[in-house]
Formats: C-alpha cells, structure tokens, sequence
C-alpha cells in the first residue's frame, strides 16, 4: 500500500509552537512522526504529549489528516477490503445509510426491496400509497390469492361478506350452484348459504365476484387485520411501486426500514460507490474506527 495523504502542517507548527522559519529551513522534508521526535527531542512539552496521543486522539487524528475532508477519508477507505469497509456501516446515521440506496438502478432497488422481510415491504409500501390504492391496484390473481388464503378464517371472511349488496351475493350464488337462489334473500341469509357451499364452490364464489366487490370484500378485511397485506406477493408490491412511483420517492420511503436490512443492501453496491457512500460518515465516528480497527493505516499515514 502507499497511501499518501498531505498532513496539516500548519497545525502542528501552531499546535507546538514552532516558527515558520523552522518549519522550513529544518523540518520542511520531515513527516509528522518525524517533526514529533526532533521537538520531543528538545524538551518540547506538547511534542511529547501530542507523539504519545497519535494513535489514540480522535480530535487529533482528524486536524492533523483533515478527515472532514471527504476526499481524505475516500483515499483512507480506497485502501480497504469490502470486509473492512462494511465495519463503517453500522457507525453511519440511518439518513445517510438511506441516501446511499440512490446509487442502486431502480430495477436492483426494487429486487432488495422484494428479498425483505414482508412486513418491511408492507411499511414501506404504506409510506407511498393508501390501503385502498393497494387494493385498487392489486391484479385480479392477487385478490384472489388474498381471499381464498388459509390464513384468513372463513367466518371472518362471510362477517364482511354481508356488506356487498345482496343483488351481487345473489349474483355469484347462483352464477357458481347454477340453481336460483331461494328463501330469505337478506344478505345474513345469503352470506349463510355461501357459507354452507362445498369448499371449492365457497372458494368459486370468493373469486367470481366483480373487481369492485372483490375490491371492497379484501379492503373490509386487511383494513382489520394490517397484517393480512402481508398475503399479497412481494413481486406484486413492486410492480406497482415500478408503475407508479420515481426512484427518489422509494428511497424516501424506505425511511421506515430498519437500518440493519439496509445496510445489508448496501453491501451489495460495488466496492468503489460503497467507499463513496461511507465518506458521508460522522467524522468522529470515521476517526474512532481507523483508531480501534486500523491503526496500521493509521501509521502508514504518519509516516508518509
């Protein structure tokens, strides 16, 4: 490795007292390390102190290598493995872990967020569109999915069955029998007879329903139970977020994943945009890493 990065001279010619005639007739060549021992050397109190601390002060470490410089820190961070530079991502604040996403295509966006959690997906999906524009835009084979799975229970399902309209209870009654409907035609009545179907004729009755009743029979459910937009596929939610929405307002709306998901994400970004997104770190937080996990960089620094 031959990391080179300019150290701030002028701090530690204020820091130590040394003049500017010094600074060039005797110490111009000289790395920081070695302008620390010719002070020391002289009984240069702070040089003393400051040569103990080089490797150990944060505050330090950032003046002399101006490591708010992100140009500094790109350099420091080019020299690592990915291994290396994953360990920054958890000291990174959540907004700037999420400013980093932008640097994923859309398509490769949407693919991570459908190898989320599920209900992850479901909070970001609510950050960008109402409960009743999801369903609205649900495909048909997804409703369907929805309303015939085995998660929901069938007497849930025939409780919010009775606020469509009897005239499209009637409808989907005889349409999936093939006989005429009979006796009390009230929606409690009709709701009981579909109840009382062969599985596969309930299950036909749930599907034959037209997209506005099928829409507000899974609304009326989901709205209930939030967890039950869960049952929808994650492949679905992106194809409508992909219709609809710019890659800036997903990232927006990724907000509500948890950091450690999305830092999972960001590892899979290429080594050289990985190194730029974590030139955004908290500077401090820069420091105190290169101290506790890379002091052999640290000295390859000092010495230049």
């Amino acid at each position: 490795m031959s990391l080179v990065i300019d150290s701030n001279l002028e701090y530690i010619q204020q820091v130590l007292n040394i003049s500017s005639v010094k600074m060039e007739t005797e110490y111009s060549d000289m790395t920081v390390e070695e302008i620390l021992e010719a002070e020391a050397a002289q009984g240069n109190q702070q040089a003393i102190k400051l040569a103990q601390e080089l490797l150990t002060n944060t505050n330090l470490i950032i003046e002399l290598f101006d490591l708010a410089d992100n140009v500094n820190k790109l350099l420091i961070l080019n020299e690592m493995s990915e291994f290396d530079l994953r360990e920054f991502l958890p000291r990174m604040e959540d907004k700037d872990l999420l400013q980093g996403l932008n640097f994923f295509t859309t398509d490769k966006l949407l693919k991570l967020l459908e190898e989320l959690p599920k209900e992850e997906l479901v909070n970001t999906v609510f950050q960008m569109f109402s409960q009743e524009e999801i369903v609205q835009m649900m495909p048909d084979d997804q409703l369907n999915k929805f309303l015939t799975s085995t998660d929901i229970d069938k007497n849930k399902i025939l409780k919010h069955m009775q606020s469509i309209p009897s005239e499209y209870l009637i409808q989907v009654l005889e349409q999936v029998t093939g006989e005429p409907a009979e006796g009390d035609l009230n929606n409690i009545d009709l709701t009981k007879q579909i109840g009382n179907l062969h599985p596969l004729e309930f299950k036909d009755v749930l599907t034959s329903f037209q997209p506005t009743q099928k829409q507000q029979l899974v609304l009326s459910l989901a709205k209930e139970h939030n967890e039950w937009f869960q049952l929808f596929d994650a492949d679905a939610y992106t194809a409508i977020i992909n219709r609809e929405k710019q890659k800036n307002e997903v990232v927006k709306a990724m907000s509500v994943v948890e950091p450690e998901h999305v830092e999972k994400m960001l590892q899979e970004l290429p080594r050289d945009l990985l190194s730029i997104v974590i030139t955004q770190i908290d500077t401090d937080q820069f420091a105190h890493v290169l101290i506790e996990e890379h002091p052999e960089i640290l000295a390859q620094i000092i010495l230049k």
